[in-house]
């Protein structure tokens, strides 16, 4: 009679724990990824800050540039030298998205959430998408060979198209996330001027946009908003920034990227010709560099956070 009673539980417990209430969840992070070691903190902090808020949670790394990947594919080669530096395995050894959804796969997984660290819905938020899009697509005779039940992607920081969640929104609540920047230009009495990648497919009218909403948030110091790729690009923002009265003296650069890295270091920073730096200075600015990434920035890794939340809910996943 023991024996019955604890074949029946058993059965009873495997029915429980293989049911849709009790689905294994995973969340995947999707970076497009740095070759910068020390760009790999602002990586870090938001891998870190999504944990601690889903810490019953299974959380992966993936980075979508296959380029930056290949690099890292190479260090790991020689993992002690890397690790001596503060790089960690989960970043050494990072994969790509599909064979990370075969890991889970693997792994018995059933529920997944991709949360994109892209800024704002183009070129790599729309790839992305695509490869979601293509795994969720799977359908199977019978649902219980499907590879997942349930399959979301989080939004970029910025927001994307459509109107389940308006993207001014998303702005909004980004722009209050840079108040520690205001306030660092209004101690130094500077103008505030972010770098950002921008896009030569799509429009990046964004950044105007975002320039416009960081102006009447924070009217107390001027912001310029600029991409190293399409419009508005240095020549726009130096422009600009030439037209100001009173006259524009001093100014802080910041990147308005995820991470601090080769572009930060290069295209914005470095010394050479063409860099925003050197631009600004032979204008007759007074330049001042902060080579931090947003993802090093609590508010702004809590956006991501808050982007999961939507998705599962969105999708019916339990967090």
């Amino acid at each position: 009679m023991k024996k019955v009673c604890f074949i029946t539980l058993i059965l009873f417990l495997g029915l429980i724990f293989s049911s849709p209430l009790y689905a294994k969840t995973a969340i995947i992070i999707a970076h497009f990824g740095t070759t910068v070691p020390q760009a790999i903190t602002s990586i870090d902090n938001i891998t870190s800050r999504v944990k601690a808020a889903f810490p019953d949670t299974e959380v992966r790394v993936v980075f979508t540039s296959n380029i930056i990947r290949s690099v890292w594919e190479k260090r790991s080669r020689n993992p002690k030298e890397w690790k001596d530096k503060g790089i960690s395995e989960e970043i050494l050894f990072t994969k790509n998205l599909l064979s990370t959804f075969g890991d889970l796969k693997s792994q018995g997984y059933k529920e997944v959430i991709v949360q994109s660290t892209h800024l704002f819905h183009m070129e790599q938020y729309h790839d992305l998408m695509q490869y979601v899009d293509a795994i969720r697509s799977i359908r199977t005779i019978r649902d219980k060979w499907k590879p997942f039940n349930k399959i979301a992607l989080g939004r970029p920081a910025l927001g994307t198209v459509g109107d389940v969640y308006p993207y001014r929104d998303d702005l909004k609540r980004a722009v209050k996330t840079f108040a520690n920047d205001v306030a660092l230009a209004g101690q130094k009495g500077a103008a505030l001027v972010y770098m950002g990648h921008g896009n030569e497919l799509w429009s990046t009218g964004i950044y105007v946009e975002l320039q416009q909403l960081m102006r009447e948030t924070y009217p107390e110091v001027k912001t310029f908003i600029g991409g190293v790729e399409g419009y508005p690009g240095l020549k726009d923002v130096k422009k600009s920034l030439g037209h100001y009265t009173p006259k524009i003296e001093n100014i802080l650069l910041k990147p308005l990227m995820i991470v601090a890295g080769d572009h930060a270091a290069n295209d914005m920073a470095s010394d050479e010709d063409d860099s925003w730096k050197t631009v600004l200075s032979k204008a007759g600015f007074n330049v001042e560099i902060i080579l931090q990434g947003l993802g090093s920035n609590n508010q702004f890794a809590d956006l991501f956070v808050a982007h999961i939340k939507d998705a599962a809910k969105a999708s019916g996943i339990n967090l």
